[in-house]
């Protein structure tokens, strides 16, 4: 039987923000033995990725690359009333992805012994991110 479950992330700041635990306990939680876990997250202004979980400096990197690529301040931008950080924060969000699919084995969530997921805040001030759950 589907179980469907809605996480509350608080980011607090712009970066990578590990989610990776709260998942598998809803996974864990569900009994499902073998299956998929999808997760969908409800904003345009953060993503969801699966990186490296052994050595910050990858993220940090990553963090930096990206922060590098999309700019604030560009004149270019016309979306502006609620920040120079939000149309900055909406490129990066289609450049990377809102939803992510990992299968379940034996229970547990099938990653990678150096994969964690993450929440990529783009706000630099963050906020209450809402993650959507289908655990089939």
């Amino acid at each position: 039987m589907p179980v469907n479950r809605q996480l509350w992330i608080h980011t607090g700041k712009q970066g990578l923000h590990d989610i990776t635990c709260r998942v598998a306990d809803v996974v864990e939680q569900s009994g499902v033995e073998d299956g998929l876990c999808t997760l969908f997250l409800q904003h345009t202004s953060a993503s969801l990725l699966i990186q490296e979980n052994a050595d910050p400096s990858a993220r940090l990197d990553l963090e930096n690359w990206l922060n590098r690529l999309v700019r604030e301040d560009d004149p270019i931008y016309t979306h502006t009333l609620e920040g120079s950080d939000d149309m900055p924060a909406h490129i990066k969000t289609a450049l990377t992805s809102v939803s992510l699919t990992i299968p379940i084995t034996g229970g547990k969530l099938a990653l990678g012994t150096w994969q964690g997921i993450y929440l990529w805040e783009h706000r630099r001030r963050g906020g209450r991110r809402s993650v959507i759950m289908h655990i089939s």
